[in-house]
């Protein structure tokens, strides 16, 4: 005999970086921490916003040309536009096939380089809610509904079910 507790097949919510599963109930510090990561993510973003600005005063000084100033300023804004996009994007809906998978891999250059877009559309994100929280809890209800109508289209035993009236069960 073993004393295992049977093994309960109910979906469990994913959890979400910095948050775990406390987006579900939005308890145990969830509105201290979302405000500390949208303070966080602001403060990143102006940091970067800082080091870009003295990259850019250093191609200045050393007096690269107006093209290679302006080319940078423009791939910079570019790539953070695109950054801010997808990430935004990728807060309400999951990449579907392998067409968006490829499409994702392909922006990771684009992320790096417009990282502060990227900053930018978490910290913006988390004046709403966690990052990714919308779409995780309709999975997450979507999947609870279909285990409830699952478990009780199975209830009960069908050879204990009670007979039509006036018929006796046999011994």
């Amino acid at each position: 005999m073993s004393d295992a507790a049977p093994q309960t097949t109910a979906p469990r919510p994913e959890p979400i970086r910095f948050y775990g599963t406390t987006w579900l109930d939005r308890s145990r510090g969830y509105a201290l921490r979302r405000a500390g990561l949208t303070l966080g993510a602001f403060a990143a973003a102006a940091a970067g916003a800082f080091v870009l600005r003295l990259a850019w005063q250093g191609l200045a000084i050393a007096e690269v040309g107006r093209l290679l100033d302006l080319l940078v300023v423009v791939a910079f804004a570019a790539c953070s536009s695109l950054a801010f996009s997808r990430t935004w994007s990728g807060y309400v809906r999951r990449p579907d096939g392998t067409r968006d998978a490829a499409a994702e891999k392909s922006m990771h250059s684009i992320r790096l380089i417009g990282f502060i877009g990227v900053l930018l559309a978490y910290g913006f994100r988390s004046l709403i809610e966690a990052p990714g929280e919308k779409l995780h809890r309709v999975e997450y209800e979507q999947a609870v509904e279909q285990y409830e109508r699952r478990r009780t289209a199975r209830t009960g035993n069908p050879a204990a079910k009670r007979r039509a009236k006036g018929s006796k069960r046999k011994r």
